[in-house]
């Protein structure tokens, strides 16, 4: 992969920075014995900060060597990932490690290049007797160091506190209070270095305080491969040693690492082999694994996130499994084209992280790989998809066209067609509506284009023999993948075939009722949508109004639809019109416009002997503000008998209403004019000056002298006519007068009311909406309860059968009821006076409300025979309850609709019942 620099940003126990930056997407982290960093955004230039003043520029060979590895992805996204033990962290006893890095940005020729300096601390205890890290570009290990009182003294950097060249060797020497690094002994070459030589090699070797760390490029002169369990590894093996005058002491060191050979590879599946015995790391065949884990970029993944990306990992005897399905969550696809073809790599890094002991030195190790994973190229190859609706007239055709699918690494820059070369903003320019498109998941992308088959770069060939007419684009798609800047093409062919469409007619003819509309689509089927008046022709609409033949269909439809409108309006015709579209479906274009109109001969205008005059008026095209409801004769007081949304009916005597009349030899001619009043006119065309003002002149005509001849005959009557009983609606309402004048009476909002025990209640009853004089309203019962559910117990009786209640000490009193300016008809009214009472009982506790429900009567008042029609309290013995008789009786009604609700308020010190 080519080496880019970027910018580096890392969360830290503590983050120093000399500029505050302003970079999103940042996440640092302290992963075992590795730093990772994510970060989105490029930079030009990164550099170690070492002893916090002197800084080295990381270049590739560098970044190798001490411990540094990158990983970018087509989208921009990098991430960086550090050794805890590279050659630039700050080592505190072996414990805490603290790396300072620094970050150029690209700047212009005007100003310095922008510099970000970040850092980031990391704790790792406690170390294993040997650490093994693998990662994309280097093998590292680390042994714990027996040796005592050894110290490394590094070499500084050349170039002062600005070295930039790359130059960097740390812990080249070692030396102590007895014993110095000497030489390093590569396996199995026996080649000896010593520690100069060693760095210049490009290996680092170093020592800590309790620890002796060697790192190597994978591919350097001292690695060799090695096939274990199958699988082929590279080995790295040293011996390093350190004198004391007489004494020479011996460090090994070994570090093996996975090569790319012990992957496989299927279209689905990623199968990674790891020997689960590493031959060249053990001494005996006797070990112990403790721990195997599986993570994504250095981090560890628990059990069930593993589940959810489809990732296992399978122990054998003999190797450690990982599969991954390709296209996982956690890894990329990339683009790349080989011979103008379009291919597809995936690439994941898996890591695997095993911690085994060995029995017999009972020493453990810790052993990380960090394995970059790409897929062998895979043929992606393009494909443009046809769309194009064929179901439509060549004038309002076009292309759809589908270009796909690709990763998102991929844009579309130009289309080349045979007469000219377009960018994507002349193509949107020119009406081609080229589009990108991408997946649900966002991770694939496809390019829509709509060409017309009018646009000139369509070619068209017509074969009448065959009646058709092929459509013909060809194009080429200049594409190219970032973000290396790598161009391909793809060419594409599309062709449509259209049947010569002879287009559709429509015709029409009126009756003395309808509209009858013919379309006749000749050769095709109907490939449009038909608009009826406002109305699209739907299933309902057919199967009422259609009638289907052969090549055609007929809709037959009443002049006074609503899809019809009027035009104009006369006193003995309508002149109706229906306008009927033929739409593309695809784009709602008018195929086939027809309008009809007819006149209706119809009377709008009825003249009745007996002085009456009826008229409708309608509301016509040219006033579409109009609403008829607001339409009145020339007396503004004289609206319609009913309208609606379309008319307006007027009844009226030729005597009212503003009629006016006048002779004609023997004729008596009377007219009036129906239209909107002044106001509401002035208002209408003030909002839309440019309707017309509706005025509809209705008349009728009389002959003066006419002599009629009229016969009758008369027979005596057999009985006296009686009103039977029967059911109606009626209008009762009872009410709370404020005193015994009843000449005010409590509001709805007064509502409850309070009263003392014992104080008077003056109620009417009233039947409101009647003005006959022959009925009267009778109390039949009255009485109380503690809620407003009239059939609620307990309950007490005021009035029983029309008559006070006798077990009541304190018995109702009905007031007689006089004609006045409000009452017109006392037979209509009662009222009765009762006193304020409260409910008690054992069972019952006292209650702040009292609730007053009635059942009332309606009577014949000029035949009160018998019952409670006999008249109110008339026979004080009859108390039998429920007792009633319907004979006479003109209507009964029980009251319901209306319940008094008032509170009363109560004394400590008195006693009620």
């Amino acid at each position: 992969m080519p080496y880019r620099l970027f910018c580096l940003l890392m969360a830290a126990v503590g983050i120093q920075a000399q500029q505050t930056p302003s970079i999103n997407d940042l996440n640092a982290e302290c992963l075992g014995n590795v730093i990772r960093l994510s970060v989105a955004p490029l930079f030009e230039e990164v550099d170690a900060v070492f002893n916090d003043t002197q800084i080295i520029n990381l270049t590739p060979g560098l970044a190798t060597q001490c411990g540094f590895s990158f990983k970018f992805d087509p989208m921009g996204n990098a991430m960086f990932f550090a050794s805890l033990q590279n050659c630039f962290s700050k080592n505190m006893d072996d414990k805490m490690f603290s790396l300072v890095m620094q970050f150029r940005l690209p700047g212009n020729h005007m100003t310095e290049d922008p510099v970000y300096r970040v850092g980031k601390t990391c704790s790792y205890t406690p170390w294993t007797s040997r650490e093994i890290l693998c990662d994309r570009n280097y093998m590292e290990v680390s042994v714990r160091r027996t040796l005592p009182d050894i110290q490394t003294i590094p070499k500084q950097p050349t170039g002062g506190p600005k070295a930039r060249t790359g130059n960097f060797r740390r812990g080249a020497e070692a030396v102590a209070s007895g014993y110095k690094m000497t030489a390093v002994v590569f396996s199995p070459s026996k080649n000896v270095m010593n520690v100069d030589e060693v760095q210049r090699k490009g290996y680092a070797i170093a020592n800590t305080l309790t620890r002796l760390v060697l790192r190597s490029p994978h591919n350097a002169e001292e690695t060799y491969l090695q096939n274990v369990a199958g699988v082929p590894m590279r080995v790295l093996s040293t011996s390093t040693f350190f004198e004391q005058k007489w004494l020479v002491t011996r460090v090994d060191a070994t570090a093996v690492c996975p090569t790319p050979e012990a992957v496989a590879f299927t279209p689905e599946v990623i199968t990674w082999y790891m020997p689960k015995h590493i031959d060249p790391l053990f001494s005996s065949d006797a070990f112990t694994m403790l721990e195997v884990y599986m993570g994504i970029d250095a981090k560890r993944l628990d059990t069930e996130e593993m589940a959810a990306r489809n990732y296992s990992v399978l122990v054998t005897e003999a190797h450690i499994i990982v599969e991954i399905p390709v296209g996982a969550v956690g890894g990329y696809f990339k683009s790349h084209i080989q011979d103008d073809q379009y291919f597809v790599t995936y690439t994941i890094e898996p890591m695997l992280e095993l911690l085994w002991i060995e029995e017999d030195a009972h020493e453990n190790t810790s052993y990380k790989v960090l394995f970059p994973i790409t897929t062998p190229p895979m043929a992606r190859p393009p494909q443009v998809r046809n769309y194009t609706p064929l179901d439509t007239v060549p004038e309002q055709a076009v292309f759809v066209l589908e270009l796909g699918t690709f990763n998102l690494d991929v844009e579309l820059l130009n289309i080349t067609f045979p007469t000219m070369v377009l960018t994507v903003a002349e193509c949107n320019a020119r009406g081609f509506n080229v589009q990108e498109q991408r997946s649900p998941d966002n991770t694939l992308k496809t390019f829509r284009m709509e060409v017309p088959f009018s646009d000139p770069v369509v070619f068209k060939e017509r074969r009448a023999e065959q009646g058709v007419t092929t459509f013909t684009l060809q194009l080429i798609y200049g594409l190219v993948i970032f973000p290396e800047y790598a161009p391909f093409s793809h060419s594409a062919v599309v062709d449509a075939v259209l049947l010569d469409i002879v287009p559709p007619s429509v015709t029409g003819n009126c009756d003395q009722e309808n509209f009858h509309i013919t379309v006749d689509y000749r050769n095709q089927e109907p490939f449009f949508v038909v608009l009826v008046g406002k109305r699209l022709l739907n299933h309902e609409f057919a199967q009422q109004y259609l009638t289907e033949g052969d090549t055609d269909f007929i809709i037959t439809l009443p002049f006074s639809s609503p899809d019809a409108v009027f035009e104009s309006v006369h006193s003995s015709s309508v002149r109706s019109r229906l306008d009927v579209a033929l739409l593309n479906p695809y784009n709602n274009m008018t195929i086939k416009y027809f309008s009809l109109a007819c006149s209706f001969l119809k009377t709008l205008t009825e003249c009745f002997s007996n002085g009456t005059m009826t008229a409708l008026a309608v509301k016509v095209d040219s006033v579409p503000g109009l609403n008829p409801g607001q339409l009145t004769l020339s007396d503004p007081a004289c609206g319609p008998t009913y309208s609606d949304d379309r008319f307006a009916y007027f009844h009226f005597t030729v005597n009212s209403c503003g009629t006016t009349r006048k002779f004609i030899n023997n004729v008596m001619l009377y007219e009036n004019e129906i239209s909107l009043p002044d106001e509401l006119e002035v208002k209408l065309n003030a909002t839309t000056s440019s309707e017309e003002e509706y005025q509809l002149k209705v008349s009728c005509s009389y002959v003066a002298n006419i002599t009629r001849t009229l016969a009758f005959l008369t027979r005596p009557r057999d009985n006296e006519p009686f009103a039977e009983t029967g059911t109606g609606r009626l209008m009762v309402r009872m009410r709370l007068a404020q005193d015994a004048s009843y000449n005010t009476f409590h509001q709805e909002e007064d509502y409850p009311v309070v009263r003392y025990l014992r104080q008077p209640l003056h109620f009417e009853v009233e039947l409101t909406t009647s003005s006959d004089p022959k009925v009267a309203l009778v109390l039949d019962h009255c009485w109380a309860t503690l809620n407003e559910d009239r059939d609620s117990r307990p309950r007490w009786n005021l009035i029983i059968n029309g008559c006070e209640n006798p077990e009541d000490p304190y018995r109702v009193v009905f007031h007689p009821v006089e004609a006045d300016a409000r009452v017109r008809f006392p037979p209509h009214v009662k009222r009765f006076e009762a006193y304020m009472f409260s409910f008690a009982g054992d069972a019952v506790e006292p209650s702040g409300q009292v609730f007053v429900h009635c059942d009332v009567v309606i009577c014949d008042a000029s035949s009160p025979t018998g019952g409670p029609c006999s008249g109110q309290c008339v026979n004080q013995d009859n108390l039998k309850r429920g007792q009633r008789h319907v004979k006479d009786l003109f209507e009964e009604r029980h009251v319901h609709v209306r319940t008094i609700h008032y509170t009363q308020r109560m004394y400590p010190e008195e006693t009620y019942t």
